[in-house]
């Protein structure tokens, strides 16, 4: 019972409208309610304490020759002094951008604040009207009047703050009145019952009303600034929170920071679990984040697996550091979704304003810098932005807009690197390797360029060209020659995939089996949902597929099973140890002799000296591939490594 009471006080002076039979509505709802009465009260404000002002002086003068004219004069100056006050900072706070959410505390104030100024001019017909003349009461009166008919009118959307100034007035009437025993007066203390009781009913008819259309433009405005999936705040309410927290940042110095959030398991998710696994993953997400955040904070949902959050009035960086650490925290337990526990896991950067920025580009380029070093250590790192981000950020910017524009240019190419037979001693293929000649960088990496092909979709393009042009190349070359490509997880699920690889043989003119596709274990870690269908699409096509990096990832025979590869390529760490660990050896060994069972040919990468390339020969191994048999070389380079006597007189058993 006790805690109902307390409850419901709680409300009442916070100017919940629930408390007088008025709508319902959640927390968030009526911050934004009381957003919008402070407003029309900041709106009325100015006007309101100038009338306050003018009052007191013209009180002062009609009372000028009482015996109360002294404390007539201290009270006007009082009252004068304070409103004046009062109306300058009503004043400066229009100037600043209207607040979506005000607490139950600011209304608490602001409740207070009409009281005390109603109980002034209460005090007025009590201490002032026996001791004035009759043309002092009448200036008391219509005073006292004017005040309720402006309070109702200050007030006239939250009934308790009307209520808390007008109350006052009406006891220090009915003291007054009451105690004369005129007629006259009685008949004017129910004038002012009545007049006031219209008023009051007026201010509560009018605050329901304006509440409800609050409520009504709210519920509007969430289908532009809500998001339908996760109910949290889209871009666009990002864009706007961020756009007055740097007009408050300007006009009053109130700092704020800006947490930019990214899930680094969302795409695995997707690909893996299909659309709908996805989807309930965001609004799980989202649920947490929620609850990390104070009641006037909103995280928003401003791209796919992107999450923002303003968090205004910092005080302090520590703020922001243990909001973005309760983010991190709240991807501790692992998500239940459709039956399965899925891990998830979130980096965050960090920007302060003003330090890192006075505009919103500067601000989201900023804090766009620093989740980019946060998710290159891991993920669960939190990463302030530092000067140094912003220099990395720009030169990852000029790497991708240069990329953009790299094959128009014909700054791309392909060095190729041979595939030996053990058995005959003669090159089989070439791993087509594709590479960046940048015109002011030099040689371009691909750890540095693939990334962020990959991330901007420049990869497709990309892709495709290195198809196109490795088919064309290989045309060249004798028929018993195969080209092997990289595909990487992005390009493989492509939806188009298929047939640009139909496109480029037939352009070529050359066989299907003189195309090999290599993908990876961690790709298909990660993509492994629609890997097997396009698979064997590809080897109906005539296509082979190459399982490369054999043994690095943590399924290694379940895709054997599953999956129709044609050759698997032992990854190159085993090959480098096998003749100094024994475990390495024995895995070696393992690898060929199933394979061999299972009808799929191996090669052996990173073969490196004459020693390993012996022991290999003698477990059976297919093919090798290493700077033993050569470096990648060019297109001209190629059809000197084809000499088939130079290469039996060299690798020859």
């Amino acid at each position: 019972m006790r805690t109902q009471t307390t409850s419901y006080v709680a409300r009442l002076f916070a100017g919940d409208l629930s408390a007088f039979g008025g709508p319902a509505t959640d927390e968030a709802v009526a911050g934004h309610i009381r957003a919008e009465q402070m407003s029309m009260v900041l709106g009325y404000s100015v006007g309101i304490m100038l009338a306050n002002a003018c009052n007191a002086i013209v009180l002062a003068i009609a009372l000028w020759q009482s015996p109360d004219r002294i404390a007539a004069l201290i009270w006007a100056a009082a009252v004068a002094s304070a409103a004046i006050a009062f109306g300058l900072q009503s004043r400066a706070a229009r100037r600043i951008t209207k607040p979506q959410f005000v607490s139950r505390r600011a209304m608490h104030r602001l409740v207070r604040n009409a009281f005390v100024l109603g109980t002034a001019w209460g005090i007025v017909p009590v201490a002032f009207f026996d001791n004035a003349s009759t043309g002092g009461q009448l200036v008391i009166t219509c005073l006292c009047s004017g005040m309720l008919a402006g309070g109702a009118l200050a007030f006239a959307t939250i009934p308790i703050a009307a209520i808390a100034f007008t109350a006052p007035i009406f006891v220090g009437i009915a003291i007054c009145l009451g105690r004369n025993g005129d007629l006259a007066f009685l008949l004017i203390a129910f004038l002012v019952v009545v007049y006031g009781s219209v008023l009051i009913r007026g201010v509560f008819v009018n605050s329901f009303s304006f509440a409800r259309r609050v409520m009504r433009q709210i519920e509007a405005e969430r289908t532009v600034r809500l998001d339908p999936l996760t109910h949290l705040p889209n871009r666009v309410a990002f864009n706007e929170t961020l756009e007055a927290a740097l007009k408050r940042l300007a006009l009053s110095g109130e700092e704020f920071a800006v947490l930019l959030l990214d899930l680094d398991r969302f795409k695995e998710v997707n690909d893996k679990f299909g659309h709908p696994a996805g989807d309930e993953f965001l609004v799980q997400v989202a649920s947490r984040l929620r609850r990390c955040t104070r009641a006037a904070e909103h995280v928003a949902r401003i791209g796919g697996d992107e999450f923002a959050l303003v968090m205004a009035n910092l005080a302090r960086p520590e703020d922001a550091l243990e909001i973005a650490e309760r983010f991190v925290a709240a991807f501790t337990e692992p998500f239940r979704i459709e039956g399965r526990q899925i891990g998830g896991a979130t980096s965050v950067g960090i920007v302060l304003a003003p330090r890192d920025g006075t505009t919103p580009l500067d601000v989201m380029k900023n804090a766009d810098a620093a989740l980019y070093r946060a998710k290159k250590v891991g993920p669960g790192t939190i990463r302030f932005f530092d000067a140094s981000d912003d220099r990395v950020s720009r030169d990852r910017k000029a790497l991708q807009s240069d990329l953009e524009g790299a094959i128009a240019r014909d700054e791309l190419l392909l060095v190729f690197q041979p595939f030996l037979d053990l058995d005959q001693s003669r090159i089989t293929g070439f791993e087509a390797l594709l590479r960046w000649q940048h015109p002011e960088r030099g040689l371009v990496p691909p750890s540095e360029f693939i990334p962020i092909a990959e991330e901007t979709g420049l990869i497709h393009e990309i892709g495709e060209w290195v198809v196109r042009r490795a088919c064309a190349t290989v045309a060249e070359w004798p028929d018993e020659i195969r080209v092997a490509v990289n595909f990487s997880a992005a390009q493989f699920h492509n939806a188009g995939i298929l047939q640009i690889i139909v496109q480029a043989l037939a352009d070529a003119k050359i066989a299907p089996h003189r195309l090999e596709i290599e993908i990876t274990e961690s790709m298909l870690l990660s993509k492994y949902g629609s890997a097997e269908p396009v698979l064997n699409a590809l080897l109906q096509l005539g296509v082979t597929v190459a399982l490369d990096d054999f043994g690095t990832g943590f399924s290694s025979l379940t895709y054997l099973r599953k999956l129709p590869f044609s050759r698997i390529k032992i990854d190159q760490s085993f090959i480098r140890d096998m003749l100094v660990q024994p475990d390495c050896a024995a895995i070696v060994k393992s690898v060929i002799s199933l394979a061999r069972d299972l009808r799929i040919a191996v090669v052996a990468e990173g073969v490196e000296t004459a020693d390993q390339l012996d022991y290999l020969r003698q477990i059976s191994c297919d093919e090798v591939q290493g700077y033993l048999i050569s470096r990648p070389v060019s297109v001209d380079g190629v059809l000197a490594l084809l000499d088939r006597k130079k290469l039996r007189a060299t690798f020859a058993a």
